[in-house]
């Protein structure tokens, strides 16, 4: 039985009704259209149901499942919550689906790893279903502490009530409380805005691994011209770091603040689409519509996702149009963007990472080799502003690594433009002679007075390791006094090391209460991946 059919016999239903004259048929009519509409309904219930099943018994390895619990009020949460459940799964990780309406301390302490999906209902309240939770969270109770639990929050909102995501912010700082770490920052959704859900999509291919992860709803890109490419640490022990300006083909586009973040669209390398063309006997020149404008089959199938083998012969027959189509596109990657519009272009620091048969990242290949400059690449700038710099003067402590550095260059720039130079920056990278990112740069604004003072962390001079969570150790006294004095910190970079090892030694050097209410106070703020 289709899932069409239920509504064909109300559709039915309906026609006879309208066609017919006498009262009996027309009753029988009314009565049909009844019934199907009612089977339809429950037909939907079960069919989710099931879905419900099996995501919450799917098999996987002999790894522990992933939690993903939802506290919903009218089901958008919970739709969000079997959407992750099942991109977890498509990435081969065990899942577990649970309502907050069966959740209990129990439950979290037998588990490794969850995410929460959460709504927040009238003037900050808990849903309905996560009510007899939010009591035993307000008491603070729960069976032991969930030192062992890493967890994400997608909070869902409205930012015209005063008290935004408020349930989320409660359940976070619970967990915390009880010594649960976090995955990642909450990620605060405000009336469903689509680049928030993206962001949560980025996490989501993280924690995987990496795992090529459909984006729910595309982003719309524009175009823009790979002006610029260098590499920034020839010679380095660590991947290649490259320096990457891009134009804007439409000049309203060259809009953003400091703290924003690039989605950027990648494309396959060229000799992944020539084989699929190949396999199909297609003209790789033949024009299809492809995100809502003309361009080659061969161009168009470079941003698609690719049908493993033993699937390719489903496609074998269909007309160039009708493949496209069929195929998912591409997902996006996140980028923090290290310059100001002031500055005519759109600048991004991007490492190349590397699969485990040596291939190149997606993104990180598509940016940093496979489009040639002069390239258009799709691109898209989401609005951050859980990183933009403060808009007083008060003295700002920036810590970061890697290509961390490039959100951080982009608060300094916004910092410098308007005369707040009280700024520190410390950095994290390899080596002095090799792994210097905008080194020049860096001192020549310490020569400014934009930068009070720089420390650098080289974990790979010397004898033993030396990482910028050990910079941060060093200078306790100093920052203290910064945080006194009304610092905010900022951290961008790598969550896995780097984001914790900061953290622990800021808790050492503060407090957790400190950093905790400095966190409300929107103080301390992070931008991590």
């Amino acid at each position: 039985m289709t899932r069409a059919m239920p509504w064909l016999i109300f559709i039915a239903g309906v026609a006879l009704a309208m066609l017919t004259h006498g009262r009996n048929a027309m009753a029988v009519g009314v009565v049909v259209a009844y019934l199907g509409f009612c089977w339809g309904v429950l037909d939907r219930h079960r069919r989710r149901l099931a879905a419900r099943t099996a995501l919450a018994s799917a098999p996987g390895d002999n790894a522990r499942p992933t939690l993903v619990a939802y506290a919903s009020q009218t089901g958008f949460a919970e739709q969000l919550a079997m959407q992750t459940a099942r991109a977890l799964q498509g990435a081969g990780r065990p899942v577990q689906l649970l309502s907050f309406a069966e959740l209990d301390g129990a439950r979290l302490a037998a588990c490794d790893q969850a995410l929460f999906l959460v709504s927040t209902t009238g003037e900050g309240d808990a849903p309905d279903s996560a009510s007899g939770f939010a009591r035993r969270l307000v008491a603070g109770s729960t069976p032991e502490a969930l030192r062992q639990l890493r967890y994400g929050i997608l909070a869902l909102g409205d930012s015209s009530y005063a008290r935004f995501c408020a349930f989320g912010h409660a359940l976070s700082g619970w967990l915390q409380r009880h010594q649960a770490q976090p995955l990642f920052d909450m990620v605060e959704v405000d009336n469903g805005d689509p680049g928030a859900l993206r962001h949560w999509q980025n996490h989501l291919s993280a924690i995987s691994g990496g795992a090529e992860i459909e984006d729910w709803e595309r982003p719309r890109y524009g175009r823009w011209r790979l002006a610029e490419r260098h590499l920034l640490n020839p010679g380095s022990q660590g991947e290649a770091a490259y320096h990457l300006a891009l134009e804007p083909e439409v000049a309203e586009h060259l809009s953003w603040s400091a703290g924003d973040i690039a989605e950027v669209g990648p494309c396959h390398p060229t000799e992944v689409a020539e084989r699929l063309l190949t396999r199909l006997s297609l003209d790789g020149a033949t024009l299809v519509r492809c995100d809502s404008r003309m361009m080659t089959l061969a161009d168009a199938l470079a941003t698609r996702l690719p049908l493993p083998d033993s699937h390719l012969d489903t496609l074998i027959g269909l007309v160039p149009q009708r493949i496209v189509d069929a195929l998912p596109a591409l997902p996006h990657r996140e980028y923090s963007i290290s310059s100001l519009p002031a500055d005519g272009r759109l600048e991004l620091l991007v490492r190349q990472t590397r699969h485990a048969d040596g291939r190149l990242g997606l993104a990180s290949g598509w940016l940093t080799e496979y489009a040639g400059e002069g390239a258009f690449i799709a691109l898209r700038v989401r609005t951050n502003r859980a990183f933009r710099p403060p808009e007083d003067d008060r003295p700002l402590i920036l810590i970061g690594n890697g290509t961390g550095l490039a959100g951080l260059r982009a608060v300094i720039k916004a910092r410098a433009a308007v005369g707040h130079h009280r700024n520190w920056l410390l950095f994290g990278e390899r080596s002095a002679a090799l792994d210097d990112f905008h080194g020049a740069e860096l001192t020549a604004w310490q020569e400014q007075g934009v930068l009070q003072c720089i420390d650098r962390a080289w974990s790979r001079d010397g004898t033993a390791p030396r990482y910028v969570q050990d910079a941060v150790a060093a200078q306790a006294s100093a920052i203290a006094e910064w945080v006194e004095q009304g610092a905010s910190i900022y951290v961008c970079g790598s969550l896995q090391g780097m984001a914790a090892g900061v953290q622990e030694s800021l808790i050492r050097i503060l407090g957790e209460a400190t950093l905790h209410q400095m966190t409300e106070a929107g103080r301390y703020r992070r931008d991590v991946y």
